[in-house]
């Protein structure tokens, strides 16, 4: 399986992502070219090779009409874009300052809507094109719940839109030609103190951030400034389908996209293109002792929670005060399926208290084909991984024909060899 895996202990913009999904890329002036010529208006990227820490990676700036994206932005990624409401229109940090009754300049602002029409009229893929919109939706949608306002009174300006789609829409087409069966994510660093934008002083991450990372681990870390952008943000809120550590794999290419600015850490996102032989997820394992419950009550209690989506439930033989006999039930479960787990526990048994394991799990490679046997066409499961291949028929299929034929699965599966 290809998997790539991002390392956010520097946090996540949009020119970063580029670069380090850039730094995979085996032609490289190639894929330049194919992004410079998207069909954006007065934007061009330029990649440079530079060093953080004596480390050597890619760094990218996007040039506005000439203008090198954020060149007078706040802090670590200059990316943080706003919206306007209202009477007041707020930009993007390059130009944050209020429209006041006769100022001279103009400056044109988009909706979502048009920010969608501008990326449809794009020389990319319709996977492209797909991906990109639903990005700078998940934008869209964090900064109207920071402002309570809804998503159709949201205004991007000008210069920070085009920014923004250059870069979100340069990171779909590196994954588009990268091709992993799988996008893996370190927890996200987002810095912490606070950040002065067109609003005022915010804390760090942004709201906007914020509300993007929710159900996403993420940490602080020791830096006092903000590390993940809105747009970073979304970009893995879209992408990844599992964060936590990375994953056993033999890695093919390594890349780094390095930030502007110059810290004790190295400033960098580094990127892990590789195949796995197995896979390394995340799982919690939720216990409590009963002694109080019949067989049955226990036995309808455990189908429940297979029923909720348990990965498994067990339950152990336990000698309890006073010599009650008595079990401890183990439910292992995903992250995301954990409070209702808990939930239905309570629900289903007699216990008041339930005792929590987060628990790092190895797991094979799992493949599940149909073939063709002398008995007739039987399901055989397949795991592969860390050295080893593990194999084994369908228990209900071998079953099936056992009893149709009136004979033991001993006998069966000897006629199987």
């Amino acid at each position: 399986m290809k998997t790539l895996y991002i390392e956010c202990e520097m946090g996540a913009a949009g020119d970063m992502l580029t670069a380090a999904l850039l730094d995979l890329v085996t032609d490289k002036e190639e894929m330049i070219e194919k992004m410079n010529s998207i069909g954006l208006d007065g934007v061009h990227m330029h990649v440079h090779e530079v060093q953080r820490c004596g480390i050597s990676g890619l760094h990218v700036d996007v040039h506005i009409h000439g203008e090198i994206e954020g060149e007078h932005m706040h802090e670590h990624h200059h990316e943080h874009r706003h919206h306007d409401h209202s009477h007041e229109h707020i930009h993007d940090e390059t130009h944050a300052h209020t429209h006041e009754h006769g100022h001279e300049h103009h400056h044109e602002h988009h909706t979502l809507s048009d920010v969608h029409r501008i990326i449809y009229k794009l020389n990319v893929s319709e996977n492209v094109k797909e991906h990109a919109t639903a990005i700078y939706k998940l934008i869209a949608q964090a900064e109207a719940k920071a402002h309570n306002m809804p998503i159709t009174n949201i205004h991007f300006h000008e210069v920070g839109t085009m920014d923004a789609i250059a870069d979100i829409v340069n990171v779909c087409m590196l994954i588009e030609a990268i091709a992993p069966d799988r996008i893996v994510c370190s927890p996200v660093c987002t810095g912490s103190g606070t950040v002065k934008c067109a609003h005022g002083i915010l804390p760090v991450p942004a709201p906007a951030t914020a509300y993007l990372l929710e159900e996403i681990p993420s940490y602080a870390g020791n830096i006092r400034t903000e590390l993940c952008t809105p747009t970073g943000a979304a970009i893995l809120k879209h992408y990844v389908s599992e964060f936590g550590s990375r994953p056993v794999m033999k890695t093919k290419k390594t890349g780094y996209g390095m930030g502007t600015k110059e810290f004790e850490q190295a400033n960098c996102v580094r990127v892990f293109l590789g195949e796995e032989e197995g896979s390394c997820d995340e799982i919690y394992e939720l216990c409590c002792n009963i002694d109080d419950m019949t067989g049955e009550e226990l036995g309808f209690a455990m189908n429940c929670l297979f029923d909720a989506g348990a990965r498994d439930v067990f339950m152990t033989p336990l000698t309890m005060k006073k010599s009650r006999p008595g079990v401890l039930l183990s439910v292992i479960c995903d992250r995301t399926k954990k409070e209702e787990m808990v939930r239905m526990i309570m629900k289903h048994t007699t216990t008041l208290g339930i005792r929590e394991y987060r628990c790092s799990r190895y797991v094979m490679k799992r493949e599940v084909e149909e073939e063709e046997t002398v008995v007739g066409v039987i399901t055989r499961k397949r795991a592969s991984g860390y050295g080893t291949i593990k194999e084994k028929y369908e228990y209900e299929d071998l079953a099936k024909f056992a009893r149709e034929k009136g004979i033991s699965l001993f006998e069966l599966k000897k006629r199987l060899k």
